[in-house]
């Protein structure tokens, strides 16, 4: 069976060591002549992704020695994709308005006392979810924009606990709830990470999801939007996080450990490859 990998990153930085790894990691997944590894460019937030960003992503991989087949796919050229799958949500009433703002969500939460969930996020407190048709309609007249949140208990009702193959643990079982009512479009940008990504692994026929370990716990998200949304179910492979020498993760912000830095410092194709071994 042919296997199908990518690498998807976000033009909103240069590429540093800890993406290299992660397409490197990627595309030797995918190793056998039948297999296909696929690049994916995910630049929905138009505030923060660049043109430049972009090119420099295509520039560093191909000097990196890497190849993928083309066409490239980028969300923002397909954004009518993700709003179908909000219209299909919508019909089955697993999603609802939000109109918060992120100081009247703090508010509550402090208010309330609502711990982080167990990967430490902050858990919406569901307060536009009591909202009655009246009360959406008549704020919507005013002019607010809403979120598009999904409604995790009717979503839940449907799947109960979620259930993936990972390469390294095997068979993971989780409760996707303890991520609460999860935004799945954005009041500026009609969609997200998590919906973009799901359908988007979908439509492309991804098999295995490559990815870091920081982003393991997002994993039963995506695997309860495959459910709801019939969608594929691809297996999952989350490697180690590259950390400079204080242990943080490298950032876009550390321009010290971008392909492009290093590049233009003298540093050769081997000798970064080799730099980012040493730090496994």
């Amino acid at each position: 069976m042919s296997r199908v990998t990518r690498f998807a990153p976000s033009p909103t930085g240069y590429l540093h060591l800890g993406h290299a790894y992660s397409a490197i990691f990627a595309q030797k997944l995918a190793k056998n002549a039948s297999d296909q590894f696929l690049l994916r460019i995910e630049d929905i937030d138009p505030t923060r992704c660049r043109k430049e960003f972009e090119q420099g992503i295509f520039a560093d991989l191909k000097w990196l020695g890497l190849d993928w087949l083309e066409p490239v796919r980028k969300q923002s050229e397909h954004l009518d994709d993700y709003s179908l799958a909000l219209a299909k949500l919508d019909e089955e009433n697993l999603i609802y308005p939000c109109f918060c703002t992120r100081a009247k969500i703090t508010e509550e939460i402090e208010r309330a006392g609502i711990a982080p969930s167990s990967y430490g996020e902050a858990v919406y407190p569901g307060i536009c979810k009591k909202l009655t048709a009246a009360e959406r309609e008549e704020l919507i007249e005013k002019g607010q924009v809403p979120a598009l949140r999904l409604d995790m208990a009717a979503a839940f009702r449907r799947t109960g606990v979620i259930e993936w193959k990972d390469h390294e643990k095997g068979k993971v079982r989780s409760d996707p709830r303890v991520h609460g009512d999860i935004v799945l479009a954005r009041k500026d940008i009609k969609t997200s990470y998590h919906l973009s990504a799901t359908i988007d692994d979908h439509l492309q026929g991804i098999t295995l999801v490559t990815r870091g370990e920081d982003l393991a716990g997002v994993t039963d998200i995506h695997r309860l939007l495959q459910e709801i949304l019939n969608l594929n179910e691809p297996e999952y492979r989350h490697h180690k996080i590259l950390k400079d020498k204080r242990g943080k993760k490298l950032s876009k912000r550390s321009s010290s450990t971008s392909i492009q830095s290093l590049r233009g410092a003298g540093y050769t194709q081997t000798e970064i490859i080799n730099m980012i071994k040493s730090m496994l």
